[in-house]
C-alpha cells in the first residue's frame, strides 16, 4: 500500500539542547495514520501532527481496546540512521492485538510506515550520545457503541519525538520500591500484552513509590506475592553468585525486546544468564549478604538501568554501595554500541534506514 505524504507548511523549531529533552514531552511535525473498516486497513498516510477526532462513545475509551509499542531510531556512527530490532516490536504488537481481539497490522506496511516517518523527521533525531528518536505506534478501537464486544473499526497511528534518558539519573543507579499492596497482572490476563490498562493499574503503586522517595515499582506475582516479575517500565535482572538471573515469561510479564537482547548478548559475551523464579525474600537476604552484587533493569526507554536500592516493608536494602556494577556497565556499552552502529552487528538486529 502506498503511503500518501502531506507535509506541514511551516516546521516547528527543533530543540537545540538534546540533554534537556526529557522523555515523551516533545513531538515532531508529522504523524502516520490509517483506519481499519470493512475488514481491511485503508488510507495509509502521513499528515501534520494533529489531535485525533474520536466519537465520545468510541469503544477504546470505554472498554480498553488499545495497544501500543515503543522503539527508537538512532543517529549512529557517521550520521547513519538505524532502528533496533523493529521486527520484534511489530511482532509483539500483533501478539498484543490478537490478545485484545484487534486486527493485526501487515508487518511490511508497519515497517514501511515507521521508516517513512523517521526519514521524513530525520532532522529531529538527536546527535547526542544517549539520546534517540522515540517511536510510538498505537491502535485504538473506534466503534461508537456502548456494549462489550470487539470493535469493528480502529485507528492506527505512529507519533515520534526526540528523547534523552528515561530516568533523570541517566546511567546511574535508580531506587526501586517493592509493593505488597497492589498487583499488576495475573497469568491468563493481559500482563504480557502492551495495553494501556496494564499501565493504568500501576499508577497507584507508582505514586506510593514517588512519595516514599523511589523512582519505580517492583512488581510481585499476583497469586503468592512472593516471586519477582518486573519493574513498571522494564524487566529486571540479578547477578547472584556470578550468575545473571531474570524472571521467566510466565504470561503475566511483558516479553521485553531489550530483555531478550540482553540475554542473547550476555551469553555471547561469556556471562552465565538464566531464566528462573526469584523469591523476593531470598533476593533481599542475598542483597544483604552480598551474594547479589548487581541488579539492573532493561527496557527500550531506559536501555540498561542499574538499581542501587530496594525498599520493601519499610526497610531499605542497598546494592553494591549504590554503584554501577561491571556487568550492567559492560552490557550497556555493548548494547548501545550496537544500536548506534559503532560495532559489527553480529546478531542482525540493526535495521539501517539511511546509511552513513
Amino acid at each position: 500500500m502506498e503511503i500518501k505524504i502531506t507535509k506541514v507548511e511551516k516546521r516547528k523549531p527543533i530543540p537545540e539542547d538534546d540533554m534537556a529533552l526529557g522523555f515523551g514531552k516533545v513531538f515532531t511535525d508529522h504523524m502516520f495514520l490509517m483506519e481499519y473498516e470493512d475488514g481491511a486497513w485503508k488510507n495509509p498516510r502521513i499528515e501534520p501532527y494533529h489531535q485525533l477526532r474520536l466519537d465520545p462513545a468510541a469503544m477504546g475509551l470505554h472498554y480498553g481496546q488499545e495497544v501500543f509499542e515503543g522503539l527508537k531510531g538512532y543517529r549512529g556512527a557517521g550520521g547513519g540512521i538505524y532502528l533496533f530490532r523493529p521486527d520484534r516490536n511489530i511482532e509483539r504488537m500483533n501478539r498484543s492485538n490478537r490478545r485484545l481481539m484487534m486486527p493485526e497490522i501487515p508487518p511490511d506496511l508497519h515497517l514501511d510506515a515507521i521508516k517513512t516517518l523517521v526519514l521524513l523527521e530525520r532532522d529531529w533525531i538527536p546527535k547526542t550520545e544517549g539520546c534517540a528518536l522515540y517511536i510510538r505506534p498505537t491502535m485504538i478501537a473506534t466503534d461508537p457503541f456502548l456494549g462489550v464486544r470487539p470493535s469493528n473499526t480502529y485507528v492506527f497511528y505512529i507519533i515520534v519525538g526526540p528523547v534523552a534518558a528515561y530516568y533523570p539519573e541517566g546511567f546511574n543507579p535508580v531506587s526501586i520500591y517493592t509493593t505488597d499492596k497492589y498487583v499488576r497482572a495475573v497469568r491468563g490476563g493481559v500482563g504480557d500484552a502492551k495495553t494501556a490498562g496494564n499501565y493504568a493499574a500501576s499508577l497507584a503503586a507508582q505514586i506510593d513509590a514517588i512519595k516514599a522517595g523511589y523512582t519505580q515499582v517492583l512488581w510481585l506475582d499476583a497469586i503468592e506475592q512472593k516471586y519477582i516479575e518486573e519493574v513498571g517500565t522494564m524487566n529486571i535482572m540479578f547477578k547472584i553468585a556470578g550468575e545473571t538471573i531474570t524472571s521467566p515469561l510466565t504470561g503475566s510479564i511483558l516479553p521485553g525486546i531489550t530483555r531478550d537482547s540482553v540475554i542473547t548478548l550476555g551469553r555471547d559475551l561469556g556471562y552465565e544468564v538464566s531464566e528462573a523464579p526469584v523469591d523476593v525474600n531470598e533476593m533481599l537476604k542475598d542483597v544483604q549478604s552480598g551474594k547479589i552484587s548487581e541488579v539492573f533493569g532493561c527496557g527500550t526507554a531506559a536501555v540498561i538501568a542499574p538499581v542501587g536500592k530496594f525498599g520493601y516493608l519499610d526497610e531499605e536494602y542497598l546494592i553494591n554501595d549504590y554503584q554501577v556494577g561491571p556487568v550492567a556497565e559492560h552490557l550497556y556499552q555493548e548494547l548501545t554500541d550496537l544500536q548506534y552502529g559503532r560495532i559489527e552487528d553480529r546478531f542482525n538486529w540493526i535495521h539501517t534506514i539511511e546509511a552513513a
